[in-house]
């Protein structure tokens, strides 16, 4: 996906808060001004991505041996961080609603929130395709979550309407903040686990130690490391132990190891040493068992 992509959405999201806090000043609706502020969070957010998405594309340097991969992982977790913030602040502003209700006008609350979702709506549809992406799957689920508020505005208003309940509103305002809090945390989850180096969630340190295992030559592995890089970039470290051979034997050997890491396990960066065969372990991590 290209970067314009998110620039054209946060121009249409800049516009679109325009809108909602006009509507909620005049409709009186916390839900509207909740969405709002809801849907300021959302500019930053994809200036983040957005740079990110630029920062990705850099090619790896001698400070940024790896490249800058995880910029993309830092965006969502930022994000992530903002948006549990901001949920809770949604939070506290709806129960101070419910303690003081207000009239709201229905009329503006549903204009103002159809005008919304197609807004949010398009931004979803633009964004689906990247959706393997941590970076960009942060903005997909704050606008899904975005279309359905506005969805929820618009079903609240008729509701008020026709029964002249004023703690609709405040409710919704309150339901929006738990939407944000519960799509938060999984993202904040999974960002924090790459950023502190953890592996890849689809492979194990195990499947990955007996797949080498299955490698003519090799005895032995050890000292077995997966890590994300973001961005579907993975990457690995191991020690093997192989027999006394040539060098042109080893070379075939690591080849082997290199290419079964990255059919096999989608692991693009591979280090191996080796390590002669019937030397006393130095690890006290070896995994599995040493081939018979």
């Amino acid at each position: 996906m290209r970067p314009s992509v998110l620039a054209w959405a946060m121009a249409a999201t800049l516009g679109l808060v325009a809108a909602e806090i006009v509507g909620g000043l005049l409709g009186h609706s916390v839900a509207l001004l909740n969405d709002a502020v809801h849907n300021l969070s959302d500019v930053p957010a994809l200036g983040i991505s957005w740079l990110a998405m630029r920062w990705a594309e850099r090619p790896a340097d001698s400070e940024k041996t790896y490249g800058y991969h995880r910029a993309g992982i830092l965006a969502a977790f930022t994000n992530a961080l903002l948006l549990v913030v901001l949920a809770l602040w949604l939070g506290y502003e709806s129960i101070e609603r419910f303690r003081s209700p207000v009239d709201v006008v229905e009329s503006w609350m549903i204009w103002t929130s159809v005008a919304a979702l197609s807004v949010n709506g398009g931004i979803t549809l633009a964004l689906v395709r990247g959706r393997d992406d941590l970076n960009l799957r942060s903005i997909l689920v704050h606008n899904f979550g975005d279309a359905l508020s506005n969805i929820a505005i618009i079903v609240g208003a008729i509701v008020i309407g026709a029964t002249g309940l004023r703690w609709i509103d405040p409710l919704l305002g309150l339901a929006i903040g738990i939407l944000v809090l519960w799509s938060s945390i999984g993202i904040l989850r999974e960002s924090a686990h790459v950023l502190l180096e953890g592996r890849p969630l689809d492979c194990s340190v195990e499947d990955v130690a007996r797949a080498m295992l299955t490698i003519d030559g090799v005895y032995e592995v050890h000292d077995v490391h997966i890590w994300a890089l973001g961005g579907d970039h993975n990457a690995l470290s191991l020690h093997a132990r192989i027999p006394d051979m040539h060098m042109d034997e080893c070379e075939r050997i690591l080849s082997a190891i290199q290419e079964k890491a990255a059919k096999d396990f989608n692991i693009g960066h591979s280090t191996v040493q080796f390590e002669r065969a019937g030397l006393p372990a130095q690890s006290g991590y070896v995994m599995p068992e040493p081939a018979k």
